[in-house]
């Protein structure tokens, strides 16, 4: 038997006291015992699940937090993603999931090491048309025959091809990504023992199957009020669990008490409640506390911090097309200072120790990035990570600025290989799901539209459940934004603002 020093107690309400106390017990029929800091070998053919559900404020982020302490203290060993040490008979693992890079960024910034579930369980195996087409776009091969992947397509990316050898970047040029050729995940070959997963509402059922056959004690972490994954009639994973393995969270934590922000996405559980009454409700807060504002403009200066969030993605376009208008941005180049959103690392699966090495320097899918200029390479670009230790890097880049009724994207940095980025003055809220910024301006004109449009998830408004998951990505102010106008910046774009690294641009990551 393995022994640790306790974990010191934190200070729960009743309802966390009583979820950590059953988690804890479902742990100790497991091998694991957190109030002794011990562990014992895993027992074969044993399995558990549980879920924590609450809503913003009901303080699951501090009880997961709490309890990774506990079995670290305990003696488990953590599973990052990059490194497992060597496998021991009596060996304890947990891993920390989360849906997205965003969700999983989220809690890294807390202290919690969380990674992705894919980062844990698969590695991607791209189908054969991908290499079929850059075969050819090399000129090693004959033009390819692609479903779905129009003649004209082909001509754009081979166009862009010529011009930058890329071809990630031809295939966005054709409106694609190379992650679209993602056919399937390698699975890892041995199972893991504890996971944590946040986020849980995202999780879809193949997700949550491949879960349960990779864990054999499993802890949801979930929020019922977010939305759903697209095809699953708005229902969770979690909310299919017997009410015997639902922990519920119901007492907003004692820090959250008096949040107008959240009082009003908690008063968003009112059925009764139309949209023309709650933003009225928004009026009210916005009278009584500076945290809510009722603008009539979006703030342009916010947006080169922090994204506009948005329902429809040609709002999102818009907005970032007027965005770049109003900070004089040329049509052929980026201005330093511009925002992107990371989406992804595009390199195939020969490259994954590369893949890794960006992504653990912060290129994480979701990540908040700042441009600072072009590399001294070409397709390199220096950037800024939000949030990261060493926020200033060189990388290998392919940038896309996708542009109003134009099936052709801006594309002005196209390595051969490394991370991809889409322009960050506006996201989805779909895709915002999982991130948290300290100010946020919410687009209710999309909003009133997907009330208009009468749809419903899971008997649920849309509109609801999209209002929730935007007011909750704002931990410090919100921005109600009621008017369909850009106001002009009040200051020009630039990098003054950023703290600086203490060396200079270190990372010059050769191309793949």
């Amino acid at each position: 038997m393995v022994r640790a020093m306790q974990n010191p107690a934190l200070p729960f309400s009743d309802d966390q006291a009583e979820a950590w106390d059953r988690v804890a017990e479902q742990l100790r029929g497991m091998g694991i015992d957190l109030l002794e800091g011990s562990h014992q070998p895993a027992t074969e053919g044993k399995s558990t699940v549980l879920a924590v559900i609450g809503k913003a404020g009901s303080g699951k982020t501090m009880l997961l937090a709490s309890l990774y302490k506990a079995l670290q203290a305990a003696g488990v060993d953590i599973i990052s993603g990059d490194y497992e040490g060597k496998k021991r008979k009596d060996r304890r693992t947990l891993a920390i999931l989360a849906p997205t890079n965003k969700a999983a960024s989220v809690l890294r910034m807390r202290g919690v090491p969380a990674t992705t579930i894919h980062r844990i369980l698969y590695t991607p195996v791209y189908d054969p048309q991908y290499e079929l087409i850059a075969e050819w776009l090399a000129g090693t091969g004959k033009r390819p025959e692609v479903e779905g992947l129009t003649e004209l397509a082909l001509d754009r990316a081979k166009a862009f091809y010529d011009q930058v050898a890329s071809i990630p970047g031809a295939l966005a040029a054709a409106g694609l990504r190379g992650s679209d050729f993602i056919k399937g995940w390698k699975r890892r070959e041995e199972p893991l023992d504890v996971g944590f997963v946040d986020e849980a509402s995202m999780l879809d059922e193949r997700q949550f199957d491949d879960l349960r056959e990779i864990f054999p004690t499993l802890i949801l972490f979930g929020d019922p009020a977010q939305l759903a994954p697209v095809g699953q009639s708005g229902q969770m994973v979690f909310e299919r669990l017997g009410a015997p393995r639902q922990l519920i969270l119901s007492r907003i934590h004692r820090q959250a008490e008096g949040n107008p922000i959240l009082d009003l996405a908690h008063a968003l559980a009112d059925p009764d409640l139309t949209f023309d009454s709650f933003e009225r409700m928004v009026e009210r807060a916005a009278r009584e506390d500076d945290r809510v504002v009722m603008a009539e403009r979006v703030d342009s200066d916010l947006m080169a911090r922090s994204p506009v969030l948005v329902w429809r993605n040609a709002t999102r376009i818009r907005l970032i097309t007027a965005f770049r208008a109003a900070q004089g941005a040329p049509v052929d180049a980026l201005l330093p200072g511009e925002p992107l959103i990371c989406d992804g690392i595009e390199l195939p699966l020969k490259h994954r120790k590369k893949r890794i090495d960006l992504e653990a320097r912060g290129l994480i899918k979701g990540a908040q990035v700042i441009y600072l200029g072009p590399g001294n390479r070409s397709g390199f670009a220096k950037l800024h990570v939000i949030g990261a230790e060493e926020p200033q890097l060189s990388a290998a880049s392919i940038i896309k600025i996708e542009r109003p009724d134009e099936e052709e994207p801006f594309i002005p940095s196209a390595a051969t290989m490394g991370a991809a980025f889409l322009h960050g003055a506006a996201v989805t809220i779909h895709k915002a799901q999982g991130s948290q910024w300290d100010t946020v301006q919410v687009f209710a004109p999309d909003l009133w539209a997907a009330a208009q449009a009468g749809r419903t998830e899971a008997g649920i408004p849309l509109w609801k459940r999209l209002a929730y998951v935007a007011i909750t990505r704002a931990e410090k102010r919100l921005l109600w934004i009621v008017r369909n106008r850009l106001a002009l910046p009040k200051t020009p774009l630039g990098i003054e603002d950023l703290p600086r690294n203490a060396a200079p641009l270190a990372l010059q990551q050769s191309e793949a």
